[in-house]
């Protein structure tokens, strides 16, 4: 999928677990890691609001787009 979902590396900025985000947005940790781990056919505004809230990010911090011809290494 060319919509690349960069979860993981703004937590790693903020040093904070999946579990501690999963707890701040509201969600399940397992809902949280089909979002992080590019599974999610689908984020509600809500929902990507209360992860820019808690990470303190814009949604472009977690969210681009990428070609899919793209080499990826």
């Amino acid at each position: 999928m060319p919509i690349i979902v960069d979860i993981d590396v703004m937590l790693a900025r903020r040093k904070m677990s999946v579990g501690e985000l999963a707890e701040r947005v509201g969600i399940t940790p397992a809902n949280l890691a089909v979002l992080k781990n590019g599974r999610a056919k689908a984020v509600r505004l809500a929902t990507l609001d209360a992860l820019c809230a808690a990470l303190d990010c814009q949604p472009g911090d977690l969210l681009r787009w990428e070609a899919e011809d793209a080499v990826r290494v």
